[in-house]
């Protein structure tokens, strides 16, 4: 017999009756305040469209060079440049291009509002004792959620398109940027901090001479991890409407297709390996600019 069948009856009707409340609720909610919603992120999916549109009219060669350019620019290593510039030519040669300039729309787009909003966070977060332990739980909260779950309230808000699907990567990708952001800002040296203070800085001239240049490995470390979780969503992000390689990985698990699961896969993986490349570079260059201007 179950431990629970003890328990009176009355208390299950409460919990059952608290459940319909929350549901009525929220759904109530979405039917009057979803076109409100729609209008307010309006602007966001038209930049979505114009991005995944520039990319994908966008010439072959351009994108490849742009990508040569940025592996030079992060890793300042000839074998990373001419394997990221294989692996899109490959790509291509595959017929994933299109697919791949849409992922890389959203993950961009993903990307560039986790930075925009993690950062001051983060910078917020290390001001303060009192604010990091209001926020921390809330990071530990998403980090841990299924990501199923983010598509639930998102897809009963806004229904299924490109801006839910952005929604739920930027949720599930927003605390790694906050958290190093916070770490790297933290662990500046205090007498780096003193002296800043003895030269009559003011505390907007220490965060953004000192503390900033000084946390930037943490902080492209921030970026680099969420960039990974962006597309480590890439294929559930599908399943509510987003277009890039997660839907032909859907395709390949509902019709067993092996070839098709495992080029699309490892398309995924080529793009993670790339840019946690060039952002790990990134940071390692401006900490060495930072330590040769201070």
């Amino acid at each position: 017999m179950n431990f629970f069948d003890d328990f009176p009856a009355l208390g299950r009707r409460d919990l059952m009756e608290l459940r319909r409340t929350i549901d009525n609720g929220f759904r109530d909610f979405s039917r009057e305040y979803g076109e409100v919603l729609e209008k307010l992120f309006d602007p966001l999916l038209q930049f979505l469209i114009w991005l995944e549109k520039l990319l994908i009219a966008a010439p072959w060669p351009m994108i490849i060079l742009t990508i040569g350019l940025l592996a030079w620019a992060g890793s300042r290593s000839k074998f990373i440049v001419i394997g990221s510039i294989l692996c899109f030519l490959t790509i291509g040669y595959l017929g994933m291009w299109e697919d791949t300039m849409s992922t890389l729309a959203i993950i961009s787009a993903a990307t560039l509002i986790c930075i925009v909003i993690g950062i001051p966070i983060g910078i917020l977060m290390s001001r303060s004792d009192r604010i990091q332990s209001l926020i921390t739980p809330v990071l530990d909260i998403m980090q841990t959620i299924p990501s199923f779950v983010y598509l639930i309230p998102v897809v009963m808000l806004l229904g299924i398109g490109k801006v839910p699907g952005l929604l739920a990567v930027c949720i599930y990708a927003l605390p790694p940027i906050i958290r190093l952001t916070n770490l790297g800002i933290r662990l500046v040296d205090k007498e780096t901090l003193e002296a800043s203070d003895a030269f009559g800085a003011s505390p907007l001239q220490r965060l953004i001479g000192v503390q900033i240049p000084l946390a930037l490995p943490n902080i492209f470390a921030g970026v680099n991890q969420t960039i990974m979780m962006a597309l480590s969503m890439v294929v559930i992000a599908s399943m509510i409407g987003v277009k890039g390689l997660g839907i032909p990985v859907l395709q390949a698990v509902s019709n067993q297709y092996l070839a098709l699961g495992l080029m699309n896969g490892l398309a995924i993986v080529a793009l993670a390996i790339i840019f946690d490349r060039i952002t790990q570079g990134l940071g390692k260059q401006l900490q060495k600019h930072g330590k040769i201007d201070h």
